[in-house]
Parts: C-alpha cells; structure tokens; sequence
C-alpha cells in the first residue's frame, strides 16, 4: 500500500510540531523544512486544523502548534482520515470498466482484510512514538526548528 503525498505530509507536519517546543513555526517555515510546495503544505495544515490536531495562528506571533488532541492522535486514526476508506482495488470500475470476475472474486475481500489490517497496525502508534528516538533528534537537527520562528522573532521573547 502506498500513501498519499498529502497523508505522509500530514504525518511529518505532525511529527515536526512535535518537537517544536515553545516556538511556533508558521506553514512556510514547515513546508521549507519539508521541502515542500507551500501550497500544498498550507492545504494539509488547514486539514489537520479542521481535524482539531492542529492550532493555526494568523498575523504576529502567529503560527502552528499542536493541540492536545494532536499530541495524542493515533497514527492510524490520521492516515484513515486522509486516506479514506476507499478500495484498494477499483472493482466497481469507477476509474474504468468495472472487472469481469466482480460477482465471483475473492480478491476484493482479502484486500479490504490486508487494509484493515494495515490500519490496525497504525491505531496504537501515537505521535510520541514518532518523535523519539532517533527520529526527535533528526527533526532538532531541520533548518528552523531549535531556532524560534520568523513570527516569534517579531514578537519579541515569551515570558512567564
């Protein structure tokens, strides 16, 4: 099973506000680190928003962090939520004429096992377990995040 460039974006944007600390980055300083279309990065960002994971910030001291829900999403619930509960295989020959051996074929049914099972796989992952290690001091590591954000760097330094 391949995911979707959208579902894979999603998950790192997740996994890089994870580690983002007290800054708050904003959608281009994540779709930089990414290296990614911001366009795209910003269409993601408003899904996750939506989806409650994410807090966006417009104007000064603006920017991206996670929300509680966010911090404790199970992987699978997000890649189900961007994937979609589609077929693997188009049977029913929405993309073309639909197959031949559909009434008899017990292809259909083991692969909608194999997905479910795929996702199954996922439900007890968490974004905590993403961001350990190695993979936490990897994303430390990205161009922007350790450093405060443009935004945060207007506003001026946080206080307590």
């Amino acid at each position: 099973m391949r995911l979707l460039r959208s579902t894979d974006l999603a998950l790192r944007v997740l996994m890089r506000l994870a580690v983002a600390g007290d800054t708050t980055p904003t959608t281009r300083d994540v779709a930089a680190d990414m290296e990614v279309p911001y366009t795209h990065t910003a269409k993601v960002v408003a899904e996750l928003q939506h989806m409650g994971l994410v807090d966006a910030r417009r104007g000064r001291g603006g920017g991206l962090a996670l929300t509680g829900r966010g911090r404790t999403a199970s992987v699978g619930a997000v890649v189900r939520a961007f994937e979609g509960d589609g077929e693997v295989a188009d049977c029913e020959g929405h993309a073309q004429a639909p197959c031949p051996l559909n009434s008899g074929c017990r292809l259909r049914g083991a692969l909608r096992r194999a997905q479910e099972a795929f996702y199954a796989s996922l439900d007890p992952v968490t974004l905590a377990d993403l961001v350990g290690r190695p993979t936490g001091p990897l994303l430390l590591g990205l161009p922007t995040v350790g450093r405060q954000s443009r935004a945060s760097q207007r506003s001026g330094p946080k206080t307590s």
